[in-house]
């Protein structure tokens, strides 16, 4: 059985930092591209950063780029999403995606919300 599990949303205030954690299991993590996207309030879900299986690779999204990193643990089979700096727009549900050729899993998604 796979499960694909975020944690670590909550509210922040502006400025603020928070850690997303995905854990996985059921899954040969270590060979899956991981990512992470966003899902704002009445906004398309958008890709905010990516990792490749051997951390060789990372991606992320022009409003992110230089406060968030991505990084993961494959002997904890878990990826990260560290949120320094964060902003008002970065309010929405972050949600885990594990992808290898042919197969694709989603988590349930964290919220995160920026707020004085």
């Amino acid at each position: 059985q796979v499960q694909v599990v975020e944690s670590g949303g909550g509210l922040v205030q502006p400025g603020g930092s928070l850690r997303l954690s995905c854990a996985t299991s059921g899954i040969s993590f270590s060979i899956y591209f991981m990512a992470w996207y966003r899902q704002a309030p009445g906004k398309q879900r958008e890709l905010v950063a990516s990792i490749s299986s051997s951390s060789a690779t990372t991606t992320y999204t022009d409003s992110v780029k230089g406060r968030f990193v991505i990084f993961r643990d494959n002997g904890k089979n878990t990826v990260y999403l560290q949120m320094n700096s964060l902003k008002y727009e970065d309010t929405a549900v972050y949600y885990c995606y594990a992808r290898r050729p042919g197969v694709d899993f989603w988590g349930q998604g964290t919220a995160v919300t920026v707020s004085s």
